[in-house]
């Protein structure tokens, strides 16, 4: 038995990335904006310096780019759907070694109304965590790590 994979094609006025550079606010915001938006709701994830009470020096991120690539496109398309007057949707997820404070993830909404660009933008991350093929490295103070999904993180992490 075979799985058929729909290939979804980003909407023109959204924008999706993975990357080591680190992420910019400013830029984010910049492509969630459009004249007809009364609200650009933008969810910022960072790293912070412990999880569950255990200390934190650094979260290395990996990520399978072309399938994570396509849950962002599934996920814009989703909201889409669910809320049909959002203009814009931005995904930008780092890889790679990120330290204490360093932004890891952005999800941007551009919409008329705040409160769909508030719930597409929860939607976003959420299916995000849940889906997306990413995993982060958690380097310890005590010296150990120890690698988890996003999605399996996500009850112990928020």
């Amino acid at each position: 038995m075979s799985t058929l994979i729909t290939v979804v094609k980003p909407h023109i006025k959204d924008c999706f990335a993975i990357n080591f550079a680190p992420l910019s606010l400013t830029d984010i915001y910049s492509k969630a904006d459009d004249p007809s938006n009364g609200a650009i709701i933008i969810m910022s994830g960072t790293v912070r310096n412990q999880t569950g009470g255990k200390g934190v020096i650094c979260l290395e991120y990996q990520a399978y780019e072309p399938m994570a690539l396509q849950v962002f496109y599934q996920i814009a398309a989703d909201i889409r759907q669910k809320w049909s007057d959002v203009n814009r949707v931005v995904i930008y997820h780092r890889i790679g070694r990120l330290e204490i404070g360093e932004i890891s993830v952005l999800v941007a909404v551009g919409c008329p109304h705040r409160s769909e660009a508030f719930a597409a933008c929860q939607y976003a991350i959420d299916t995000l965590k849940h889906q997306a093929p990413i995993w982060k490295k958690e380097h310890w103070q005590d010296g150990s790590s120890t690698w988890v999904s996003i999605g399996a993180c996500e009850n112990d992490c928020e």
